[in-house]
């Protein structure tokens, strides 16, 4: 079983969709509300780069910053 991290942002409907995708899909993972600490905003911009979420980072640290769900399946098998 591989353990994510996704960083969101409640009521993002993109990042409501990956969380229900991943959930769907039986992939762990953990979720921080970069909105409602600043210490997960700040992780979340250090890593991807940018604002944006959904960000999604692998246990081997592969990040998919800003995605839609057309991009997960290819993300997670390569």
């Amino acid at each position: 079983m591989i353990l994510m991290v996704l960083y969101i942002k409640r009521g993002c409907p993109w990042c409501d969709d990956a969380e229900a995708w991943l959930s769907a899909h039986g992939i762990a993972y953990t979720a921080f509300d970069v909105l409602s600490n600043s210490k997960d905003y700040d992780a979340m911009r250090k890593i991807s780069g940018q604002s944006k979420a959904p960000v999604l980072v692998t246990e081997k640290g592969r990040v998919l910053a800003d995605f839609g769900l057309e991009d997960l399946p290819e993300f997670l098998n390569g």
